[in-house]
């Protein structure tokens, strides 16, 4: 387990922990997305959700669409994190069914095409959702997170840190994907819990 002290390049340690994840193969990967989902299917804040954010992974990211079907049986209304056009680095939460046009975007990231996620009807504030369920670069047995860098959870999700209604969030991630500590910026908004396939850590 790698470990992060104050000192240590964080670009450094977020560059191996990308290649630590691209370097599985396609059944490993496979085979951590369905452990996951079995994890995931377990969690109270899981079950409960009738309003759920989930993401569409990218090179190597831990995949949880194999819980959308089982979603979809329990009708829970599912959203997808979209970035937000003429603002720096934030998300949109825009309705994911079957029929929603899908465009590719500047990261490669299959999204809902602009004219649908401009409609008010096809989009919740980040407050209204139950539960998010959002990919990292890294994390610790404390539920840290290190995300991708660019910071759009954190503005995106920045009014966690004021009273009133909020998502759970839950991490997901490979095992390999752990590390022994993160430093916690004030910026950083907290997860509830990390799942991986191999485990749930939790705050």
């Amino acid at each position: 387990m790698e470990s992060l002290h104050p000192g240590d390049d964080k670009r450094a340690l977020r560059r191996l922990l990308r290649r630590k994840r691209q370097a599985l193969s396609q059944h490993e990967q496979h085979m951590a997305a369905q452990k996951l989902c079995q994890r995931l299917k377990t969690l109270p804040e899981i079950r409960r959700a009738r309003r759920l954010s989930v993401y569409l992974p990218v090179k190597g990211e831990i995949d949880p669409t194999p819980l959308i079907p089982w979603l979809r049986q329990r009708n829970v209304a599912l959203y997808l994190p979209v970035l937000r056009p003429f603002s720096t680095n934030q998300l949109w939460f825009v309705a994911y069914r079957p029929d929603t046009p899908m465009v590719k975007n500047r990261f490669g990231i299959d999204e809902p095409d602009a004219q649908f996620s401009a409609q008010r009807r096809n989009r919740l504030p980040a407050w209204a959702l139950d539960t998010l369920i959002v990919p990292l670069v890294g994390f610790d047995a404390n539920a840290n997170r290190m995300g991708m860098g660019g910071g759009f959870y954190d503005r995106s999700l920045a009014f966690m840190h004021r009273p009133g209604p909020s998502p759970t969030l839950i991490g997901v991630a490979h095992a390999c994907q752990q590390v022994a500590s993160l430093p916690v910026e004030p910026w950083d908004v907290p997860l509830q819990a990390v799942v991986s396939d191999q485990g749930t850590v939790r705050r």
